[in-house]
């Protein structure tokens, strides 16, 4: 087993959160070690959705040009679907306000670009900027020295046995992350876990620049998605909490083809064509919080399970980890201090910048669970422009979406 040099941060998986810890990381100079088992450009299942967060965080890195160049679809608007079938359209792209700050009118730009293509731009950045990359590099294990965390062991591209030492590791390794299962703190809860299926079309009608979520029977209290993917592709697919799809035993393959064959789906795919077989994935959603640091490690993006636990995104909450994850990690490294103590002020930054925001959306979800609900406050957004545009407002801005769980608003529609 061959032994390298050491390293401020060792980065284990180059999806967005590792590619934007290594670009943030580098800025602050350290010296980052970034590790992928895939070589890119590799597909990876997903919604494909950029909104909100994830183009302030990626306006910070200077990409938000190149993002706007590869292919996909800019997207103004956001289309919600009943169960009983009326449909809303909410504005996503407000004008810009006169002394409007730049984050907030970044913030109202949003887009779908599939991930082939997105993360190898990240990974093409990363790779430029980390001290060091291998892809094709399956980590297996974690280094250990009185308790912590001290490097990573894996096999190369070659099939050699490899380890590398590094001050602190970061796992941005995913929903099945090696790094969170080595150090104890991985999980699967059934209750906090989301499972999505998707499925590439082309031919799909009545999509331009928006994404659509409609709340149909099949997959309540789960939701039905078309996105536009550019190029005259469509990303299509269903997403549920695990343990709702365990309790009623649904089949996703079944149920998104039940769901476009509905009445209300099927003039719109009648000359669609799939361009691969649905393909799953897990989401680790952020309706609890999970420990993010151990001795000398710390967990970013979907290894810290901060998937938004009504939309299904996480590539924003991704992004925004891995920039506070930088900075820990350097403070870390100036004080020559990784304990999980020191680490800590990673975690709890992140639920301070989260937090709330995951609180709201985890108990909306719990709301679409009464599907009276869902159809009362969709019919009446589609009939009235004012209650429209106040949910636009809400969605923009994570403060204000608490008013989505306001008594006063439900009763406002049912009696206003």
């Amino acid at each position: 087993m061959s032994q390298t040099e050491s390293y401020d941060a060792i980065v284990v998986g180059a999806g967005p959160a590792g590619a934007a810890f290594t670009l943030h990381a580098q800025r602050l100079g350290l010296r980052v070690l970034l590790l992928d088992k895939a070589r890119f450009p590799r597909d990876k299942t997903c919604g494909d959705a950029l909104s909100g967060r994830s183009v302030v965080e990626l306006d910070r890195l200077d990409l938000l040009p190149a993002v706007r160049s590869l292919p996909g679809a800019p997207i103004r608007r956001l289309v919600f679907g009943s169960p009983a079938g009326d449909t809303v359209s909410v504005a996503l792209t407000p004008p810009a306000r006169p002394g409007q700050p730049r984050a907030a009118a970044t913030a109202a730009e949003g887009y779908v670009v599939p991930r082939l293509h997105f993360d190898n731009l990240l990974f093409c950045r990363a790779q430029a900027a980390a001290y060091r990359c291998e892809s094709g590099l399956t980590v297996h294990d974690l280094e250990w020295q009185d308790g912590r965390a001290t490097g990573v062991r894996g096999v190369n591209s070659r099939g050699e046995a490899v380890r590398f030492r590094g001050r602190v590791v970061i796992g941005a390794d995913g929903f099945s992350s090696v790094v969170a299962r080595r150090a104890g703190l991985y999980a699967h809860d059934p209750q906090h876990w989301m499972v999505a299926l998707r499925c590439y079309y082309e031919g799909v009608a009545g999509l331009d620049d928006q994404i659509e979520l409609h709340f149909v029977d099949e997959v309540l209290p789960g939701y039905l998605w078309l996105f536009p993917a550019g190029q005259g592709r469509a990303n299509v697919g269903i997403g549920m909490n695990h343990a709702d799809l365990k309790r009623h035993g649904v089949d996703l393959r079944q149920a998104l083809a039940r769901a476009l064959a509905l009445p209300r789906f099927a003039a719109r795919m009648a000359a669609a064509r799939p361009l691969e077989r649905p393909v799953g994935w897990n989401l680790p959603v952020g309706s609890r919080r999970r420990p993010a640091v151990g001795e000398g490690l710390m967990l970013i993006g979907d290894a810290a399970g901060l998937i938004d636990p009504f939309t299904g995104e996480g590539i924003g909450n991704s992004l925004l980890s891995a920039r506070l994850a930088a900075d820990t990690a350097f403070q870390a490294c100036q004080a020559d201090n990784v304990s999980a103590g020191f680490l800590r002020r990673y975690e709890d930054t992140v639920w301070a910048a989260l937090g709330g925001e995951l609180n709201t959306s985890t108990r909306m979800h719990r709301l679409a669970h009464r599907r009276w609900l869902v159809n009362l406050v969709i019919r009446r957004a589609a009939r009235r422009p004012e209650i429209s545009a106040a949910i636009s407002a809400m969605l923009l801005d994570p403060d204000d979406r608490r008013r989505l769980l306001d008594l006063r608003f439900y009763l406002g529609l049912l009696f206003g």
